[in-house]
């Protein structure tokens, strides 16, 4: 008695792995760098907002209680932030105070701040130091 069988072994050769897994990694090559620059990106844009929210409501303070804040805690006990942002360094307390000239401020006897940059040392994508944003 022969016995014989029709059915084939069905699976995949290495050839058909090795070009799968080629397509694979240069889909990969060509995804990441873009997703790295949308994630790098996407922290600028929350750097500059939290910049421009910071500076306004110091302004917003300055010209409400006739005196600049002393420090940025100030903006939150007052009530014009809940908290203080995150600064592009991931930290909250690394933000640089721009100090008020003490001729030039509204009350001469204690200037307090006047804006906010970022503390990193780092460089933006358009090269430009974020420290000076």
């Amino acid at each position: 008695m022969k016995f014989k069988s029709k059915a084939r072994n069905r699976g995949f050769t290495l050839i058909e792995m090795v070009v799968v897994i080629s397509l694979i990694a240069i889909l990969l090559s060509i995804a990441l760098p873009m997703y790295n620059q949308s994630i790098i990106r996407a922290r600028e844009t929350t750097l500059r907002q939290n910049l421009a929210t910071l500076n306004k409501v110091i302004d917003q303070y300055t010209l409400d209680k006739q005196k600049a804040p002393q420090s940025l805690e100030d903006l939150v006990s007052a009530g014009y932030l809940k908290q203080i942002p995150y600064d592009i360094t991931g930290n909250r307390d690394s933000w640089v105070l721009e100090q008020e000239d003490s001729l030039k401020s509204i009350d001469q006897t204690q200037p307090g701040i006047v804006g906010v940059h970022s503390g990193s040392d780092q460089t933006a994508s358009d090269g430009t130091a974020y420290s000076s944003w």
